[in-house]
């Protein structure tokens, strides 16, 4: 998490706990109080024993437990609207997710941290096929190379999203799987630390995540993703290779992309042979013709910033990085990182400076593409590579200079 998200996060925890402060929800607060308890004696701990979960843990765990009113993107009773405003207030350029600054800084502590692991690092890449330098880049992009506070009890963040939480549905799930780590006995509630989301440790797991994919990597008997760099690192790649990982392909290369090829092409429902994209005219940045070696294995064009930035064709480990954080920023930040743990070098393509717009304006041009039955990834105010291969079909229609990225006065006229 960066600087900025952490400081917009207290900004929006300080706004929320203003509006819970209101005298209406100061005499609620105590009865929904009394209602998390219900909820947890009554629904929470049957599903809990359905899955093996003991009383004494369950009570270790919940009986001291109230709920986190600080934490953002809350619903309670009797109202229909989280309290912490989700949406960013301006769309900026996906260049700024891409700082200099901070990458060479994590390029400088990663080559460290590769060398100072390298023996550990080696053995789980001997074991689950994933290149070292693409585990050390997530693990800085989730938490600075375990280095970023984790403050939040993991049980009272779960159990209060569970209960007033925008997504319940979701972390009711989360909650049980929580208190099953805690009856196997890798960690007490009290040292099971969240992010505001419920994710766990230094890899950033939803419970489920960790129930499934952490490794006892260090051999000591419990599978410890809070302290344990070797049981962080091996759980990383553990993850990666049940989602599909191919360990003799790398994640993609910045590539040139001719004005002749639509940049609506783009995503995973569009991929073609290497030679394919070959034929078409598209090169490495630099000019050299794709790889040899990949001309007939699929793959598939990304541009983040449509016409308006670097242009990469990405393998399908591209998309298995997307399914550890399901966003393209993500999956190229890590793939770019781990390439520059080598040779540390930036885009060869500059990202040109977009926006002019609100995160709301574009989930509503978005509900007017769907209206008209366009599949835009949902409206969500994120301009996905649906909504990208859906803006630039749009333009090309339209007469416009197609770019695959919409500008203000687009998003505007679809309204």
């Amino acid at each position: 998490m960066t600087w900025a998200t952490t400081l917009r996060l207290v900004a929006l925890a300080v706004a929320g706990t203003l509006w819970l402060a209101s005298p209406v929800m100061a005499a609620n607060r105590a009865a929904i109080e009394r209602a998390f308890q219900k909820f947890l004696a009554e629904q929470i701990w049957p599903e809990a024993a359905a899955v093996g979960v003991s009383r004494s843990t369950f009570n270790k765990a919940l009986s001291r437990v109230t709920l986190d009113w600080d934490l953002p993107e809350l619903v309670p009773p009797g109202t229909d609207a989280p309290h912490t405003v989700e949406h960013q207030a301006e769309f900026r350029s996906p260049g700024a997710y891409f700082n200099q600054g901070n990458l060479n800084t994590q390029v400088a502590i990663g080559r460290k941290l590769l060398a100072q692991w390298k023996k550990t690092i080696d053995a789980i890449e001997s074991r689950f096929g994933v290149r070292g330098e693409i585990l050390v880049a997530i693990w800085a992009r989730e938490s600075s190379f375990g280095r970023a506070a984790i403050p939040h009890n993991a049980i009272r963040t779960l159990a209060t999203r569970a209960f007033i939480g925008r997504r319940k549905e979701k972390f009711r799930p989360e909650l049980v799987a929580a208190l099953q780590i805690v009856e196997n006995g890798d960690v007490s509630p009290a040292n099971m630390k969240s992010s505001w989301a419920g994710a766990l440790g230094q890899p950033q797991f939803l419970p489920t995540h960790y129930l499934a994919y952490a490794v006892d990597f260090d051999g000591d008997g419990r599978r410890n993703i809070w302290t344990s760099v070797p049981d962080t690192l091996a759980s990383i790649a553990n993850f990666l290779l049940h989602h599909g990982w191919d360990p003799e392909r790398g994640w993609g290369i910045e590539a040139s992309i001719p004005a002749s090829v639509p940049c609506h092409l783009e995503g995973p429902e569009q991929g073609r042979g290497m030679k394919d994209w070959d034929d078409l005219g598209v090169t490495f940045f630099d000019g050299r013709t794709l790889p040899r070696v990949e001309q007939n294995r699929e793959a598939f064009l990304l541009m983040p910033a449509g016409r308006h930035g670097p242009a990469f064709i990405v393998s399908g480990n591209f998309h298995v990085i997307k399914d550890y954080n399901y966003s393209d920023l993500y999956a190229l930040y890590v793939g770019h990182l781990a390439d520059r743990f080598g040779n540390n070098r930036p885009f060869g393509s500059k990202w040109s400076k977009v926006g002019g717009f609100s995160r709301a304006d574009v989930a509503a041009m978005q509900r007017q593409f769907e209206a008209q039955g366009h599949d835009v990834g949902g409206a969500d105010g994120l301009v996905g590579f649906k909504t990208r291969v859906t803006v630039g079909r749009w333009q090309e229609q339209n007469g416009d200079k197609v770019t695959c990225l919409p500008d203000a006065r687009m998003v505007r006229s679809i309204h």
